[in-house]
């Protein structure tokens, strides 16, 4: 068993070359973060406040919001603290800790959506069964395996980096602690903290994207079926907004895939940015897509409104 032998800090970082303006850079990043957490609080409060959205499409949609909501609270204080403050120190049981929560969220992220094409998959190829199918404990058990097999998988890894000696700099190169990240820094046998993440991906993100694919591939053959031009098109709406979602959260990992494993000789901001974009990008555009393409969402926002005017 290994044992720390520096329990020294380590140190995050921002935008290397660009610290001059890591003041001016930071706004943005408020920017981006006060919206994100606006955009699915409100969606967060619509579903809980409004009775017709009382659905199991929008319970996942709550669950997606509320893992959005919880990946931007647990990177912003400390890109935050790095751009706006230089507080570049993260102690190790602060950064291993970030470090769970992060992945962790990010394999439950991939899970919501996972259930949510699912759920599209019920409403359209036995929407008579609908009810009956996802009742609500239904729904319950689906969440409850979401957060065992995020919260449980990431587990190993993160637990083997608290018996690494750092005996190497002790400098991240992220804002924000990433495992690739901190097991880099570590001197001692890391094997097993490669190998497993790549197994992690393949049975979580990879087998996940496969299956969604699969149930889109029998949706659309069930689409073609119908005879109305008319009802192929409404049933392939209510579909729109979750293709979105999916399409915007697996582009970013793969993109961020790509750069880590053949861009070894690509400039080190386009890393940062890739891993900001991986991180900001879903948890923004999220609230958007369900606002403008979900006409039950539209609906309850004009009532919203109404009701504050009044």
């Amino acid at each position: 068993m290994w044992t720390n032998n520096s329990a020294a800090p380590f140190l995050l970082t921002g935008f290397l070359g660009s610290e001059a303006i890591h003041h001016w850079i930071s706004i943005s990043f408020f920017i981006i973060y006060l919206s994100i957490l606006f955009g699915n609080g409100t969606l967060l409060f619509l579903i809980q406040s409004d009775h017709s959205l009382y659905e199991p499409m929008y319970y996942f949609l709550a669950m997606l919001a509320g893992t959005d909501l919880g990946i931007t609270l647990t990177t912003m204080p400390t890109v935050l603290g790095v751009l706006l403050l230089n507080q570049r120190e993260i102690a190790q049981g602060a950064c291993f800790t970030q470090s769970y929560f992060i992945h962790t969220l990010a394999i439950v992220e991939s899970g919501v959506l996972l259930a949510m094409a699912y759920d599209r998959f019920i409403a359209i190829r036995t929407p008579l069964r609908y009810n009956s199918i996802l009742t609500n404990s239904h729904v319950i058990k689906v969440g409850l395996g979401i957060l065992m097999r995020g919260f449980v998988s990431i587990l190993p890894p993160i637990l083997k980096l608290l018996w690494f000696p750092y005996c190497r700099s002790h400098v991240l190169s992220h804002a924000f602690c990433l495992h690739q990240d901190v097991m880099k820094l570590a001197c001692a046998d890391i094997t097993f903290n490669r190998v497993y993440p790549v197994i992690l991906v393949a049975l979580t993100f990879f087998l996940d994207a496969l299956i969604i694919l699969f149930s889109y591939i029998l949706i659309l053959k069930t689409v073609m079926g119908i005879a109305s031009a008319e009802e192929q098109a409404k049933a392939l709406n209510t579909c729109v907004s979750h293709i979105s979602c999916v399409l915007v959260f697996y582009i970013t990992v793969i993109g961020l895939t790509f750069i880590h494993r053949f861009g070894k000789h690509t400039p080190h901001v386009i890393h940062i940015t890739m891993s900001y974009v991986h991180f900001l990008f879903p948890p923004f555009m999220n609230p958007v897509i369900y606002s403008i393409k979900t006409k039950q969402i539209q609906r309850s926002i004009v009532r919203l409104f109404s009701l504050q005017r009044a």
